[in-house]
């Protein structure tokens, strides 16, 4: 694919667009290139893609401080890629960051807890995602744990004080440890 879009820029077939974004400290050259209907890979019936990128540059030296590009199969022109960009980004960081609190913040991704004869470590992998998924909708829905996670900040904080509360003391319910947790830790209960 490269070799494509390198030869298409090289006659002119890549188009592009130059804006120009105040971080607050300074002015940075957001280029977009793109070009559409390349081959993804050299072979006899390839898939066709649309590819992008965006270079971010300090316009005051020219050094560059972010480079990306995404293929998409969304037509690409000065008008929407843009937004595509914007699009690719922001699932590469939701990718990226989601990927990075398993692996360093409790959830201990990182081992591959390959115990067993069979279906021992994909179990035990499914156990991870299911807690964070649940985590993550508590963090989304739950008042009271978004209480404990915003004054516990640091997530291994809170799994720990989860961990030694419920070896010690048993809850009937989430609900019930929530709240021995914001009274033991003298916060004003969220307003139902």
């Amino acid at each position: 694919m490269y070799k494509w879009v390198n030869t298409l820029a090289a006659l002119g077939g890549v188009s592009g667009l130059t804006r120009r974004q105040w971080n607050g400290r300074f002015g940075e050259l957001w280029t977009y290139r793109y070009v559409n209907d390349v081959p993804l890979r050299a072979e006899a019936d390839p898939l066709h893609v649309n590819w992008c990128e965006l270079t971010i540059t300090d316009e005051r030296d020219g050094r560059v401080l972010y480079h990306n590009a995404f293929v998409t199969n969304h037509a690409l022109s000065d008008d929407t890629v843009v937004a595509i960009v914007v699009a690719g980004r922001t699932r590469w960081k939701v990718e990226n960051e989601g990927n990075n609190t398993l692996k360093t913040k409790g959830y201990h991704f990182e081992h591959n807890y390959g115990h067993g004869q069979r279906h021992l470590a994909a179990f035990l992998l499914t156990l991870i995602l299911l807690a964070f998924l649940c985590h993550t909708l508590l963090d989304l829905l739950n008042a009271k744990y978004q209480l404990l996670r915003q004054a516990l900040a640091a997530r291994h904080t809170f799994f720990d004080d989860l961990r030694a509360l419920t070896r010690y003391w048993v809850f009937n319910s989430w609900e019930q440890l929530f709240e021995f947790m914001i009274r033991g830790l003298q916060l004003k209960p969220p307003s139902a």
